[in-house]
């Protein structure tokens, strides 16, 4: 059940992407500030309650409906509510246009227009940002929105569907991640503002979400790219990164792909998860890069290449676990 779910949420994302902005974000945006406005008293174990809420009544309802659907009425509808909530949690589309884009100004020449729509997609002004600079921003950014909006939904959803969880593991996931962008630092005038320990919760949990599914994504791109090379590479330059978990995926993608990346390059990154703009242009160095080549145009068809044969790798992984349980 669960690799006929994933099967046709994949294949509806494809056709009929929801935009970044659709019904449902909208709906759980305001689910998760109603309830920070309601409980944020600054205290740092109101903090973690009010983070459990925010999560566990969105999964909860989702998990009893899932139950409910397989008990009354049988697995095809409870597959078919499985389906719908992995359409709303995944995001392939979501960050793959802004690639694409990018990708076509480059190959035609347009390296200001590059520039421009990285900027948009990742609300940063880039400023003279050097070519070989671009093209690893791109790499890197693209890398972590696969991760983040494909395979570590696929993940939770993976782990928590083999213990009978149905769609539970996609809503953990994805409503951590929301919450995490969602209450991070902003101007104590704005009337989402949460406190500090609010934050602070928020960040900690997310990390503590996202610590199984980096490194199964690490493993799947080892496995279709250069093996030995991520590992290295995973093993000895993960460190470089601001983030341990992002540090995880893209010095895996730089041993799978023998890419330079790294450095201070992801501080457009930190910006705009911050919401605060720089000029990243002439700060941007190569200053504990990992090994590998400069980054070049056709790394990003690489990228996409890595990408989907480790889409293909895990509904081969699942399929195989369906069959066998059907046969056992």
């Amino acid at each position: 059940m669960s690799f006929l779910a994933l099967l046709f949420a994949l294949l509806i994302e494809q056709a009929r992407p929801l935009s970044s902005d659709n019904w449902v974000r909208r709906s759980l945006r305001s689910w998760i500030f109603t309830v920070s406005r309601s409980l944020d008293a600054g205290h740092p174990e109101l903090a973690w309650t009010t983070w459990s809420l925010v999560v566990g009544v969105p999964t909860l309802v989702t998990l009893l409906l899932h139950w409910a659907l397989l008990y009354f009425l049988g697995w095809p509808i409870a597959m078919l509510w499985s389906v719908c909530v992995l359409y709303a949690s995944l995001g392939f589309r979501q960050f793959s246009h802004h690639f694409t884009d990018i990708r076509e100004a480059l190959d035609a020449g347009d390296e200001s227009l590059a520039r421009h729509l990285l900027a948009q997609w990742q609300h940063v002004s880039v400023g003279d940002l050097p070519r070989s600079e671009l093209l690893r921003h791109v790499i890197e950014h693209s890398v972590l929105s696969a991760h983040r909006h494909v395979f570590g939904v696929l993940a939770w959803f993976s782990v928590l569907a083999a213990l009978g969880l149905g769609p539970a593991g996609a809503v953990i996931y994805r409503m951590s991640a929301w919450v995490n962008q969602a209450w991070r630092s902003t101007d104590k005038h704005n009337k989402e503002w949460v406190s500090k320990p609010l934050q602070l919760a928020a960040g900690a949990a997310w990390r503590s979400v996202d610590w199984l599914p980096v490194r199964i994504t690490a493993v799947a791109f080892a496995v279709v790219g250069n093996f030995e090379e991520a590992i290295d590479c995973w093993r000895n330059h993960a460190q470089r990164f601001p983030d341990d978990n992002d540090g995880v995926v893209l010095s895996a993608t730089s041993g799978a792909l023998n890419v330079r990346l790294g450095g201070e390059a992801l501080t457009a990154q930190a910006a705009s998860d911050s919401g605060v703009v720089h000029d990243s242009g002439p700060s941007l160095q190569d200053s504990e890069s990992t090994p590998g080549r400069v980054p070049e145009l056709a790394h990003l068809s690489s990228v996409v290449g890595l990408v989907w044969r480790t889409v293909v790798l895990w509904m081969v992984l699942l399929a195989l676990l369906t069959l066998a349980r059907l046969l056992g």
